[in-house]
This record gives C-alpha cells, structure tokens and sequence, in this order.
C-alpha cells in the first residue's frame, strides 16, 4: 500500500492515536469526536446531538456513537435542576478518555446555565498519561435532544421505597398509575419524576383509576392546560392538579324493577266470551273496540229528500205558497 500525505500548516485539528485505533469506537463515534474538536470556542454551546445531525448522524446511530463514547469515557453528562423548575444538562466531551473524578475536576464547581460540549484544552492543558475506562458509578443520561428517537414507556418500580407511604390501594392499580406518572416526562420535559416522586403521588393517581377512568384519561389530564409561567416544581404541579381535578364517583345503576302485569279479565265487547289484559282500566279488548270504532263511522247516511223542481224548491225557502203558471203542470 502506497501513502501519500501532506501535513496541512492552517486549519488542522490534531487527533490522538489512541482515537483514531480505537477498536471499539465506530466511525460515527470517531468523526463525532474529531469534529467537536474541530469547532471554534464560540460553537460549541451547542448540545451533542444537534451537532451529530449536522453530520448526518441521526436515531439509532447517534444513540449508538454517544453510548460508546460514555462508555469509554470520551463524554459526560450530568444534569441538574435550575432555580425555575427546569432540567439542564452540561456535556462534556474529551480528546482523550477521562474518569468521572477527571471529568468532575475539568467541569469545575460552577455549573453553565445551557448545555455546553467543551474541550479539555480550554480548562486544563494536559491531563498525563490515558488511564484505563472506570465507571465511577456514572450512568448514561437520557438525551432528549435528539427528537426523532422515540422513548420507550418507563417502567414502574417493583416495589415503594421504605419512605414511601404505605399504598392501602391495589398493587395493579398502583403500577398502573406510577407508569402514567413516569411517562409524561416523554410529552413535556418539565414534569419529569424520580422513581420515588412517583411512587408517592401514585397513592394519589391511583385514585382516578378507581373511580372508572382510564389510564389514557388520567394522562390528559394531567398533561391539558398548560401553565403560561412554566411548572417549577413538577410533583408540586402534579399533586395539585391531581387533587384539584379528581372527578367525582361514578354513582351504581339501580336496577330496573318492572312492574308486575295486571291480571286477565272477561272483554264486555259483543261477540263470543273471552278474556284480555288491560293496560289501564279499559272493559273492552283491543279488537273488539277498533270494531266498535269502525261500526260507528261506517253507518248509512240519511236518505235525501225526492227530487223537487225549483220553483218549490225557492217557496219552501221564501215559505210562499207556489202558483203554477198557465199550461204548466
């Protein structure tokens, strides 16, 4: 194999070895980690994976690049809570791989007000030899800047912590609702729970649940009308709005009591002897009164008077006795 290359004077970012080798880095993690250094002071306020998309690394592959490169110690993250209620996370992305002492040490006591992807350099020139990957007890942190991963629905916890109220309700329905609780971090970030915050208010969701509603219900809830200054404190705004907003109890169906059926009497109509069920006080069946009807309106008419001529006609209404005249009859 033949090389041919030339050292650039301007415009190089130097890349460690130890990066460019790694054997259990993928290239979207590589070219992730070359281009943060690569970035002038002044870019990099913005958060990890909105640089990734600017590359092209999207989904699964960010979430697979930045998982190996907490991994081996190449990004931290950690998140705290601001004064108004909301979460922020500070990154901290490394040209070489850090423990969560060193990256405790370079991040300093401070915390940045927005998510900021920095270099070693800036805080602390060399930090000696790469010592081995340790965990330091670190756990990989959701990253909700990537918008186009979906989030899978948290699960509840097996069973309360020992300062959580002791749950007088189902278990079933207990879970039900800490999993309601749980997922809503997904629709809006600022009503994000511990497990323990959601244990707690669970004792109160699972109240819902009981009186009939579903989980779909409760969640809606919960999350409609949003508050214009923003949730400063989520299990604050959520015990508030769940014991504002419980419906009342749905009341039980009384049962339907028909009435009991009148007893059978003798029809007073003509015709042979037979018996019906009245429906009110009526002495005749129901056929034999529909005859009585018809007979009545189907009675002959009056016969009308012979044919008279006119001018007997006209005397009868003038009551003047009628002269014939001559020649007539």
């Amino acid at each position: 194999m033949l090389r041919h290359a030339i050292a650039p004077s301007v415009r190089y970012t130097k890349a460690s070895n130890d990066v460019i080798r790694h054997p259990r880095l993928n290239s979207d993690a590589k070219i992730l980690l070359l281009y943060v250094q690569s970035l002038p002071d002044d870019a990099t306020f913005k958060p990890l994976g909105e640089l990734a998309q600017k590359l092209g690394i999207k989904g699964r592959a960010y979430q697979k690049a930045k998982r190996q490169l907490v991994e081996h110690g190449y990004v931290h993250e950690w998140r705290s809570q601001a004064d108004g209620g909301r979460w922020i996370t500070e990154q901290l992305v490394a040209n070489t791989s850090l423990s969560s002492e060193q990256a405790a040490h370079v991040r300093g006591t401070p915390p940045v007000p927005s998510p900021v992807a920095v270099s070693p350099s800036r805080h602390l020139p060399t930090v000696g030899v790469p010592a081995a990957r340790t965990a330091g007890g670190y756990e990989p942190v959701e990253d909700h800047s990537d918008k186009t991963t979906p989030h899978p629905p948290s699960e509840p916890s097996a069973a309360p912590e020992p300062d959580s109220p002791a749950p007088t309700a189902d278990p079933a329905l207990l879970a039900r609702a800490e999993r309601v609780l749980l997922s809503l971090r997904h629709s809006r970030r600022e009503l994000h729970l511990g497990v323990r915050e959601a244990a707690t208010l669970a004792v109160e969701a699972v109240k819902w649940l009981e009186r009939g509603l579903s989980e779909s219900d409760l969640r809606q809830a919960l999350l409609a009308e949003r508050p214009r200054e923003g949730v400063r404190s989520a299990v604050g705004f959520l015990r508030y709005r769940l014991a504002q907003k419980l419906p009342e109890p749905r009341t039980a169906h009384r049962s339907y009591d028909p009435t009991r059926p009148r007893e059978l009497i003798e029809c007073q109509g003509p015709g042979d002897a037979h018996t019906f069920r009245p429906l009110l006080d009526e002495t005749e069946c129901t056929p034999c009164r529909l005859i009585a009807a018809n007979a009545m309106y189907s009675a002959p008419p009056a016969p009308e008077p012979d044919h008279l001529p006119w001018r007997e006609r006209f005397a009868r209404i003038n009551t003047t006795p009628t002269t014939a005249l001559p020649g007539e009859a």
